[in-house]
């Protein structure tokens, strides 16, 4: 059938270059919690970390093994897999990542770049510009708007003591801003 969708990007290599480019890139997600790559290579290393992560939750003989088998470190990510990121997303349905795109990083290619993060965690981007809208409106007195609410909202909901977190951001952001 012509035009059909393919199961997943080809990402102009063969299988073991491809497999071995997403093990590094999720190798490199769950070490950093924020990589910066191509969107491509960002959707599809979101799917295997997704995977990942599902397979954490479960946390049995079978999964494990399946996690070995996604990083190129597992003796020295697996604590942090098994431990920190299955309690952190316990909760959570799904969407344990976010890909954000942001501008070409190479003006000779223009290629279309991404960062990769996971959410709830120290360097997500989403906290941190929602904090900054929220000092912004406050020192402007202004009421905040509806998409300010519903990030304080989402950036709040599953990580433990969000309200509390957020408050800190903010704070510290209106600090450097003074």
């Amino acid at each position: 059938m012509a035009g059909g969708g393919t199961a997943y990007r080809h990402l102009g290599r063969d299988s073991a270059h491809r497999q071995a480019l997403l093990r590094n890139l999720v190798t490199s997600l769950i070490r950093d919690e924020s990589i910066q790559t191509t969107w491509p290579k960002a959707k599809e290393a979101q799917r295997m970390a997704e995977k990942l992560i599902t397979l954490a939750k479960k946390n049995n003989e079978t999964s494990r093994r399946k996690i070995q088998g996604m990083l190129f470190t597992p003796q020295e990510l697996m604590p942090k897999v098994l431990g920190e990121l299955r309690e952190r997303y316990a909760d959570r349905a799904g969407g344990c990542t976010r890909v954000l795109r942001t501008e070409p990083k190479d003006t000779y290619s223009q290629a279309p770049s991404a960062i990769l993060e996971l959410v709830d965690g120290p360097k997500d981007m989403r906290f941190a510009v929602t904090a900054a809208a929220v000092a912004r409106d406050r020192r402007m007195g202004v009421e905040h708007s509806r998409l300010t609410l519903k990030n304080v909202d989402k950036v709040t909901r599953y990580r433990p003591g969000g309200k509390q977190a957020l408050e800190d951001m903010v704070k510290r952001v209106s600090k450097l801003a003074l």
